[in-house]
């Protein structure tokens, strides 16, 4: 079973920056459509990125376009999720995801643990 780890983090004031990091023991992540995933309690999971497997595709929402990029570091074994400008709207629990041979995310395969982010005074 494929077992994601996300890290990264924390807390910052608006107009930081954070960098998550998804990555797996065992698997090549390359293999894998990687999403980044994010969810407020009360309200639906929205995805904020998709990369495809190999690289195929990248994906951002329109809601972090301009300030989120998605990228990989194939011998890390790791895919980030570049996150800049930060507003206290991006405050959520962020989750990784990975579909095998896809080059869009669906979020019907893995799932990592999520990771909560904070962005206040």
């Amino acid at each position: 079973q494929l077992i994601l780890v996300e890290s990264g983090g924390g807390s910052v004031q608006p107009g930081g920056s954070l960098r998550l990091s998804c990555t797996a023991s065992g698997y090549t992540l390359n293999y894998y459509a990687i999403g980044w995933f994010r969810q407020v309690p009360g309200k639906e999971r929205e995805e904020v990125g998709c990369s495809g497997n190999y690289g195929s595709s990248t994906r951002i929402a329109d809601s972090v376009k301009g300030r989120f990029t998605i990228s990989r570091d194939n011998a890390k074994n790791t895919v980030y999720l570049q996150m800049n400008s930060l507003k206290p709207e991006d405050t959520a629990l962020y989750y990784c995801s990975a579909d095998a041979q896809k080059t869009t995310c669906d979020g019907r395969g893995d799932w990592g643990q999520g990771i909560q982010v904070n962005v206040s005074d």
